[in-house]
């Protein structure tokens, strides 16, 4: 009985070792696959990662900035009285469009009337002193070749016409005041443009902080936005060259309105790290609104003969911006790039001379110098797409 579980025991241990040498050695045999489509050989070394790779293009890339923007009038007034009085007509009506010169307000203007028809008759009177004043002194002038009168008299006579022809000049000044406080009765539109809402009718008392009406010119009008500070060099040098285009699309339409940049705030936001900038366009059509949001681009500027590879082929970690490329000997080479400009699916970057084989699947798998094998053009290299294409 003892041999006989001392035997059972030792058949149980040889049958235990000998499942696991198979399960650690089992999967080294040849032709055992490894994920990403990586082989091993019989000794155990790592096969080539199958990889589909492009070329890079050369071609002119536009720097095409995109940001939201707000329509703004051009010039926007509110419209107050200088002077306090009363409203006796009301010209214009709401939302009518103006032109500049057209008579919008009339006040009640009786009391200027009066002002302006007194300061006119001072000035009459004091033409009529200076005229009697002149002759005197002329008939002075006569007297005194004569010996009949002495020289003080001619020379009083003389104050007296300076005198008066001094008072003319004052009144006359007075008269010129008092028709501008009277041009106050009548508010005319300073500019062109579309008229607000109308706070006031024939009658309402109004004072120097009363608000009439707010004329909004429409025709041209600008669009604010902000761009990154980054974008400010390329975009003064393109204003410098001629004048930049601007496009604006409103929600939820795909219409283009063009328009060009007009202006470049003179500082940049240090807390944002943005510039101000406006666009100006025709609006003839009032497709534009004072208030509404938009959707705006320009082109800052053109690289020229850029190169030009697709965005899934660029990596970008902790040691910096990089791609693999195929080197002479079929092994994956780490090249350092910079992005320059992305722009849909791809993107222009610069430390590429052209000639190199990107790679752009099957990227995920590799490291610097392993093998890599190239994949058929009709054949993806990443085994995921080909799951995707067989469950479809």
């Amino acid at each position: 009985m003892k041999k006989s579980s001392v035997a059972y025991v030792v058949g149980a241990i040889l049958v235990l070792g000998g499942g696991v040498w198979y399960a650690t050695h089992g999967a080294g045999q040849p032709g055992g696959e490894q994920a990403g489509g990586q082989a091993k050989n019989g000794n155990g070394a790592q096969g080539p990662t199958t990889v589909s790779v492009v070329a890079p293009k050369r071609q002119d890339v536009a720097v095409v900035l995109q940001a939201n923007g707000t329509v703004t009038p051009v010039s926007t007034v509110d419209l107050h009285p200088q002077t306090t009085s009363t409203i006796a007509k009301v010209h214009i009506k709401e939302g009518q469009f103006v032109k500049s010169g057209d008579l919008m307000f009339s006040l009640d203007d009786r009391s200027q009337r009066a002002n302006v028809q007194k300061a006119q008759a001072q000035v009459a009177r004091d033409r009529a002193t200076l005229a009697d004043a002149e002759r005197q002194y002329e008939r002075a002038l006569e007297l005194l070749d004569q010996k009949f009168v002495a020289q003080g008299a001619v020379d009083t006579l003389k104050s007296q016409v300076d005198s008066a022809r001094a008072l003319l000049q004052a009144d006359l000044a007075a008269a010129s005041a008092v028709g501008v406080d009277a041009s106050y009765t009548t508010i005319r539109a300073p500019m062109a443009g579309r008229v607000g809402a109308i706070n006031v009718y024939p009658g309402s008392l109004v004072q120097l902080e009363t608000s009439l009406a707010i004329v909004t010119q429409l025709d041209p009008i600008n669009v604010a936005f902000t761009l990154p500070e980054s974008a400010l060099a390329s975009l003064l040098a393109s204003r410098q060259r001629g004048e930049v285009p601007v496009t604006v699309t409103l929600g939820g339409s795909d219409r283009e309105i063009s328009g060009v940049l007009s202006f470049i705030d003179n500082t940049v936001d240090p807390v944002a790290g943005v510039i101000r900038v406006k666009a100006q366009f025709d609006n003839k059509g009032s497709n534009l609104w004072p208030g509404q949001y938009v959707n705006a681009q320009l082109i800052s500027h053109v690289i020229k003969n850029a190169t030009v590879i697709p965005q899934n082929a660029i990596i970008s970690n902790t040691r910096g911006t990089f791609v693999y490329t195929v080197d002479r000997d079929q092994s994956a080479k780490v090249v350092n790039i910079q992005r320059l400009h992305s722009f849909g699916d791809h993107a222009a970057v610069s430390g590429l001379s052209g000639a190199e084989q990107i790679i752009v699947d099957g990227k995920q798998n590799l490291r610097p110098g392993g093998k890599v094998r190239i994949a058929r053009a009709d054949k993806p290299a990443d085994p995921s797409v080909d799951n995707a294409k067989q469950k479809g």
